[in-house]
């Protein structure tokens, strides 16, 4: 139950968007997978790919490198911390609301950029969002951006996109947000979609929420194709959750191993080019 009549009345007023799907994804040792491109990600376009690690920090080290094309990461810590060091693309801390944004575009090998810091353990949602057609063959780019960096809206840093007059400074594509948010127990926020950002999504790293229905740590959960506003309150012990909304993605997808691109003639490209620049001795 909520704990506020004043946050019922306000949400019955709103008309808010319906949840029409959730999971708790599959899990995979200290990753759960919770959308992939074969499944929700083919509704949720251009999110395609989520992930929630909970691990020692150790698992940083031994992260393999893989390939990538079409696409672009979004990794967000939510708790602990970790060492970024890329070259040229810039070393620091990523800890609560750090970022790092990748994007493979024409193709990249990846997965030795971070290391443990002085936390024991972390925990991170990784994402992947399809590429515009105009964007998937482009030059890759790395961008990190540590938590200072990332501007606040209310109790909600915003780490891609534009939302209430604010813009994340995550070299990303417009019509997206991805937002990483902290509610106090019992504290009350809505999420005021902006227009054409039909396809929405959240997906709870710690507490619980408060909305139509409950939702609980390890959620993912998704709503109906509108713009309607989002209203929630956190539970008793509060809540931290990621929340994306986004104009839908107009391609189907085409899928490689580790790359989604918007044409066969795409994918076959950038599996050449991932070819071409793999690593030696991989």
């Amino acid at each position: 139950m909520l704990n506020s009549v004043a946050f019922t009345e306000s949400l019955l007023a709103a008309s808010p968007r319906a949840v029409v799907q959730r999971t708790r994804g599959s899990g995979h040792g200290p990753i759960v997978r919770l959308m992939s491109p074969s499944d929700l990600g083919q509704r949720l376009k251009p999110f395609v790919f989520l992930d929630l690690v909970d691990s020692d920090s150790s698992i940083a080290r031994g992260m393999n490198i893989h390939p990538h094309s079409g696409i672009a990461t979004v990794t967000v810590i939510t708790e602990g911390n970790l060492r970024f060091d890329k070259g040229d693309w810039g070393t620091g801390l990523l800890d609560y609301g750090g970022v790092e944004w990748m994007r493979a575009g024409s193709g990249i090998w990846h997965g030795d950029e971070f290391q443990p810091d002085s936390a024991p353990r972390f925990k991170a949602f990784q994402l992947w969002v399809a590429l515009p057609a105009a964007l998937e063959s482009s030059a890759p780019e790395w961008q990190f951006v540590e938590a200072s960096g990332i501007p606040q809206v209310g109790p909600a840093k915003l780490i891609v996109g534009a939302y209430d007059g604010v813009s994340s400074p995550v070299r990303s594509f417009e019509g997206m947000n991805y937002l990483l948010v902290t509610l106090a127990p019992g504290e009350e926020w809505v999420y005021h979609t902006p227009a054409g950002h039909q396809v929405g999504w959240l997906s709870l790293s710690h507490g619980s929420l408060e909305g139509q229905e409950p939702f609980n740590t390890g959620d993912m959960v998704v709503f109906d194709r509108s713009d309607d506003p989002i209203p929630l309150q956190a539970g008793p012990a509060g809540a931290t959750f990621v929340l994306g909304s986004a104009i839908p993605h107009p391609h189907d997808l085409v899928l490689g191993y580790y790359s989604v691109h918007t044409s066969a003639a795409a994918l076959e490209a950038g599996e050449a080019r991932i070819a071409e620049i793999r690593p030696r001795g991989i």
